[in-house]
């Protein structure tokens, strides 16, 4: 093996991701894990945290023996929506588009119809709760495209769980900003606790 293509697996070996060296090789990953879900969910298609490698999630305190992730692949082949809030942050109405939250449960094999109890967490340590009911009847998405781009990190994405908060009158009535206290943006992170 030559020098150049030594270096070049090497490279490739080092990017990729604790998730897709966990999972079985008939389900690795096409690209970096986005999404983990864990808690409630069905087999999974990776073991356990593992505390050195899943860096952010130890320091957040998170833990699981399996998870299911999604690479970007993933999320974009499950069948997909577009919603056109107001964003809180320019205060202009927006195309985002993704899979319903609802989908991407039902793709790691969660019972959606359950009563579970939904943690969201951003990659700055934002977490929001809210039901799995709730998540359904708002009809919240994994957006990963705005404006028909897909959602840069650094800025709301790569992934944002997002609704329309103005179909819903009382969220409506509220100040822009609060209508979407419970959308976190730089959603890394998804974990259905049994009620």
């Amino acid at each position: 093996m030559n020098k150049r293509h030594f270096l070049a697996v090497a490279a490739a070996g080092a990017s990729l991701t604790s998730a897709a060296l966990a999972a079985p090789a008939h389900q690795r990953l096409a690209g970096p894990g986005l999404l983990t879900v864990t808690g409630a969910i069905g087999r999974g298609n990776r073991g356990p945290l593992d505390k050195a490698l899943d860096q952010m999630m130890a320091k957040q305190q998170i833990a699981f023996d399996k998870a299911h992730v999604f690479d970007f692949a993933a999320l974009t082949r499950l069948p997909a929506i577009t919603i056109r809030p107001t964003v809180e942050y320019d205060a202009k109405v927006h195309a985002l588009k993704g899979p319903l939250l609802a989908e991407v449960l039902q793709a790691a094999r969660v019972d959606v119809n359950s009563p579970a109890r939904l943690v969201l967490r951003a990659v700055d340590g934002y977490t929001v709760k809210l039901s799995l009911a709730q998540a359904r009847q708002q009809r919240f998405i994994v957006a990963t495209h705005l404006d028909g781009q897909p959602m840069a990190l650094g800025g709301l994405g790569p992934l944002w769980a997002v609704f329309e908060a103005e179909r819903f009158a009382e969220l409506a009535a509220k100040p822009l900003p609060e209508r979407y206290a419970q959308c976190p943006w730089g959603l890394y992170h998804l974990e259905v606790q049994p009620a």
